[in-house]
């Protein structure tokens, strides 16, 4: 009754009120209390704060292309946010057991717990027990702080008396079954249930649930994973409770306590992938989440986010496996190299490679290194190796978007002095001091005649083919100003690599990279999502023109290591000096796929005692690039390239600058 009467009162006379229960309970606690609890109402009488329960933090989660979990992430809380509907009576009943039998029916204080916490207080001299209702443990965790004195108690009395005016008795348990700590960093019944028992909090029984409602009390002196015995007390202490109230019979009883105790926790996984990392920092920087770091942090790690991605696992796991089968090391990602020659200190190498879709830009996986857990910086998108031959693809790109045809010829001899930009006494030279001679541009990229390619660049303009190369999707600078910029001397990514092949693959039509298809808020709405922004920036023709020689490249150049039977492929290698750096980017219709080699550190000569020193990217790369795509594509149906148009050709090209006259000078 006296509970009741709280109801109707304001504000002001609650406070009142709540002395009034310790007096009719206990009448001369109240005369030692009485006076402090004046001054405390004269204190406060002005400072309660609003009532209101305000959004809970809650983790969120990234997916892959066929909605399976892939990492959460996860900030001080771990808590999963659960609707009541979907909480088990096991749960319900054991949390009112343990805390609240009388939840339902008091108004947010209870009378005889206030008594009884009130001569625990006084013996002790201080809070020594709280005698708090489920609402006024909502109103601490939510609202007060968890600061206990004598004002703080009276202060979270008067407000649960008011959270009971505002809100249903449903609506304040569910708050508060999502906001308990239940030790081992969970917050909630669900990430307890998790955590504790691997199972959704729906599926729990009578023993986990009354494992977790024990918790509540003692979250880390009862934790089973650090104190078995005193766990197995308390949940015995829920039980017997819930034999008490006939929720369970004795046979049921018995059969709870019996059970086993969970001996280890299973953690949320937690981002430690490249995809997984890079889809990260997207999103912190993407200011749809926020307009401030802080806020776009806040939205991923405690907005209960649900993060859609294009990652496709089988293509991943197809990657690694080729990776680790074709690199000559011990099969972890690695393989040695030489000794540093000035301090002897040990080097390794790996591989790095992207895939991306064609015909939308998704990016299907990334294999960033040896592993994320022992190298995290990603070398498929982070860091800029020089591309070596694979960039010469551009040059032969833009020289037929020119109007150049494969059947023109072009002088490849070496070394080549009469390439403007190098100095008299170190021109450049072909592969090996090969010195070729005049080829159509199709057999120049067959031979990958460095000669041939710088001599084409100055035809067609360096400034057009660096611009070509960004508008297909190379996201580094390029200087076009620098002489061997076609020959690959400036760096760039496996990723921006796939993702500019990609667009030969797809009849000319660029399709940016994306990682993200969308993201969704708790509830399910759409926060956004991936708006495809397909561009024509080669002609269609031209495209397939240079398809058409990739894949003679892959059948009868220096990609014949990547070939895959009936399949068709197309594809360039790149070998740098040293070299340290040898690649192999090619495509099929359905797939768009770099392949890197060299050391964890730029500029790390490639070679040891096994493979020597002559490391090239028909070699190790073009087998990687050839063993991934043929576990990909294993099953699927052939698909073929179109053919291109015929261009007219035969004529002889020379540079602007050349003396002597050219037939083929436009």
């Amino acid at each position: 009754m006296i509970d009741g009467l709280l109801v109707n009162l304001g504000r002001l006379v609650r406070l009142g009120g709540i002395v009034v229960l310790g007096v009719a309970t206990l009448a001369t606690t109240v005369v030692v209390v009485a006076p402090r609890v004046a001054d405390i109402a004269k204190a406060h009488r002005f400072e309660m704060p609003p009532v209101t329960l305000e959004p809970l933090s809650e983790r969120s989660y990234v997916y892959d292309r066929n909605g399976d979990l892939m990492a959460t992430f996860v900030a001080e809380q771990n808590r999963v946010r659960v609707d009541i509907a979907d909480v088990p009576r096991t749960v319900i009943d054991s949390v009112l057991a343990a805390e609240d039998s009388s939840f339902y029916s008091h108004h947010g204080v209870n009378a005889r717990s206030i008594g009884r916490a009130l001569t625990a207080n006084i013996e002790s001299g201080g809070v020594a027990q709280g005698g708090s209702t489920i609402t006024q443990q909502v109103v601490k965790n939510s609202i007060t702080g968890g600061d206990q004195d004598f004002a703080r108690k009276i202060e979270e009395a008067v407000l649960a008396v008011e959270l009971e005016e505002r809100y249903t008795k449903d609506e304040i348990l569910e708050r508060y079954l999502n906001t308990i700590y239940l030790g081992s960093g969970t917050y909630g019944v669900q990430a307890a249930a998790e955590v504790y028992f691997d199972k959704d909090v729906g599926e729990l029984n009578w023993s986990e649930a009354a494992l977790l409602a024990g918790l509540i009390r003692c979250p880390n002196s009862c934790n089973p994973f650090v104190a078995p015995s005193r766990a197995r007390s308390r949940r015995a202490t829920v039980i017997d409770s819930l034999r008490a109230t006939g929720r369970l019979d004795q046979f049921e009883a018995d059969l709870a306590k019996f059970t086993g105790l969970p001996s280890e926790p299973h953690r949320p996984r937690q981002p430690d992938d490249y995809f997984v990392e890079a889809v990260k920092q997207q999103l912190l920087d993407d200011e749809r989440l926020g307009d401030t770091p802080t806020a776009r942090y806040s939205a991923l790690y405690g907005g209960g986010l649900r993060v859609y991605t294009t990652f496709d696992p089988a293509m991943y796991l197809a990657a690694l496996a080729a990776r680790n089968e074709t690199l000559p090391g011990p099969g972890d990602g690695t393989f040695p190299l030489s000794p540093d020659p000035e301090t002897g200190a040990t080097r390794i190498g790996t591989a790095a490679m992207a895939g991306v879709d064609p015909s939308t830009g998704a990016v299907r996986f990334l294999v960033g290194g040896p592993g994320f857990d022992r190298w995290q910086f990603d070398l498929a998108q982070s860091d800029l190796r020089q591309t070596g031959s694979t960039f010469k693809t551009f040059v032969l790109t833009q020289a037929f978007i020119e109007g150049y045809s494969p059947n023109d010829t072009i002088d490849g001899s070496g070394p080549c002095r009469d390439v403007p930009g190098y100095p008299d006494d170190d021109p450049p030279g072909n592969y090996g001091g090969a010195r070729l001679g005049t080829a159509t541009l199709t057999s120049q990229t067959l031979r990958s005649s460095n000669c041939a390619f710088l001599r084409l660049n100055q035809i067609v303009g360096p400034e057009r083919v660096a611009d070509l190369a960004q508008r297909m999707g190379i996201t580094s600078e390029l200087n076009p100003d620098y002489a061997s910029m076609a020959l690959g001397a400036q760096g760039s990514s496996p990723l921006d690599m796939a993702a500019a092949y990609s667009v030969l693959a797809n009849d000319g039509i660029r399709n940016p990279a994306y990682f993200i298809d969308r993201v969704e808020d708790t509830d399910g709405d759409v926060v956004f999502a991936h708006q495809a922004a397909p561009e024509r920036v080669v002609p269609e023709n031209v495209a397939r023109l240079v398809t058409e020689v990739l894949e003679k490249n892959v059948q009868s150049g220096t990609g014949t290591n990547a070939r895959l039977g009936a399949q068709p492929a197309a594809g360039k290698t790149g070998t740098t000096n040293g070299p340290s750096d040898v690649w192999f980017v090619g495509y099929t219709p359905q797939l768009s796929l770099s392949v890197w080699v060299g050391g964890t550190s730029d500029n790390q000569a490639l070679g040891n005692r096994d493979i020597g020193t002559s490391v090239t990217g028909g070699r190790i790369p073009a087998l990687m690039w050839g063993t991934v795509m043929g576990y990909i594509l294993d099953g699927a149906p052939v698909e073929t390239f179109v053919e291109p148009e015929p261009v007219p050709g035969g004529e002889y090209l020379c540079m602007p600058t050349a003396t002597r006259r050219c037939r083929g000078r436009r």
